[in-house]
């Protein structure tokens, strides 16, 4: 029996038979791992509530055949009481935990970076300082700079040409220069793309400085930009308010 220890964040769990559920987590060292935790389901398990989404856990787990078995859990922090109690927040965490797994393509492939994401995007929810709907924002342009899927704000998504470019296309991957604009690009404003790269950079005293309808351009930008490389809708996402 191999055995092994990380920590996590419990991103999905799902019921397996009368008992057990299957848990999704996003690991420091290990990556995306499905494993099996047999009995939380029952009043006396004890450690049932410890593996539940929006999680920091501490977890012993030996490999499976198909599925690694849960052997111990140790809560370090557990995000999911104060989320829950703020809708705004719960949706917005709910994205976080959606988009890290849809980023994870595969099992058990290092994803240090993602993983330091997901806390400080979970810790800065409950903290409640900055607005749910700009870390949701922030995540997600730095969650696909991870992942390699970044926009260009800075040059043509094209040709390289350095910016600023006043059009923004999705499918060529940012904004775009006159020469390169493909049909149907839009056209945000300035404003917007800057806050765009604030959030990018932690730049957070600008960002908060934005205007309400310069936070919304940019989300529906970074939104758009997020659900055409992965290729398909977050479920979650269309639930999050948006000021």
């Amino acid at each position: 029996m191999t055995l092994y220890r990380d920590e996590g964040v419990v991103l999905r769990t799902q019921k397996l038979g009368e008992a057990d559920r299957i848990i999704t987590v996003l690991t420091r060292r290990n990556g995306r791992v499905r494993a099996v935790a047999k009995g939380v389901r029952r009043t006396r398990s004890k450690f049932g509530a410890t593996v539940e989404p929006f999680s920091h856990v501490d977890l012993q787990l030996y490999v499976g055949r198909s599925l690694d078995i849960v052997n111990q859990a140790e809560s370090l922090m557990s995000y999911g009481d104060a989320l829950c109690a703020d809708y705004p927040r719960y949706t917005v965490g709910t994205a976080v935990l959606e988009t890290a797994e849809r980023l994870t393509a595969e099992e058990k492939e290092p994803a240090l970076r993602l993983f330091l994401l997901v806390i400080g995007a979970l810790r800065a929810l409950t903290e409640g300082e900055k607005d749910p709907s700009m870390v949701l924002d922030a995540f997600l342009l730095r969650a696909m700079s991870v992942a390699g899927y970044a926009p260009a704000l800075d040059e043509c998504a094209g040709c390289g040409a350095p910016g600023p470019h006043r059009a923004f296309s999705v499918p060529a991957g940012g904004t775009v220069c006159s020469a390169c604009r493909p049909p149907g690009a839009a056209s945000p404003s300035p404003a917007a793309l800057a806050l765009m790269r604030d959030l990018l950079t932690g730049e957070w005293a600008a960002a908060a400085r934005s205007e309400e309808r310069t936070r919304r351009e940019g989300s529906g930008l970074v939104a758009a930009h997020l659900q055409w490389h992965l290729e398909r809708g977050l479920r979650s996402l269309p639930l999050v308010e948006r000021a």
